[in-house]
């Protein structure tokens, strides 16, 4: 039973640094793969608020002009 232990113990030493490696990528890969599903999300949420400002109507709005216009013309004679 000992012996066993000490084989598998080698064994897995010997196969340690590529199971770390491999572990670090999968990782990376999530960390990644979140974070594009993140920015995919912002910038969904970014471009249907621009969309609903750029549609809403305001009210509608009168100005009038006529008090500069007089004040125009009596500075021009």
């Amino acid at each position: 039973m000992s012996q066993e232990k000490v084989n598998q113990y080698k064994e897995s030493k010997k196969n340690r640094k590529e199971a770390v490696q491999k572990e670090k990528q999968k990782a990376l890969f999530t960390k990644l793969g979140l974070g594009v599903v993140g920015l995919a999300l912002v910038i969904w949420l970014g471009y249907s608020a621009v969309v609903t400002v750029q549609n809403a109507e305001g009210p509608a709005v009168t100005v009038d002009t006529s008090a500069i216009t007089e004040y125009v013309s009596g500075l021009e004679e």
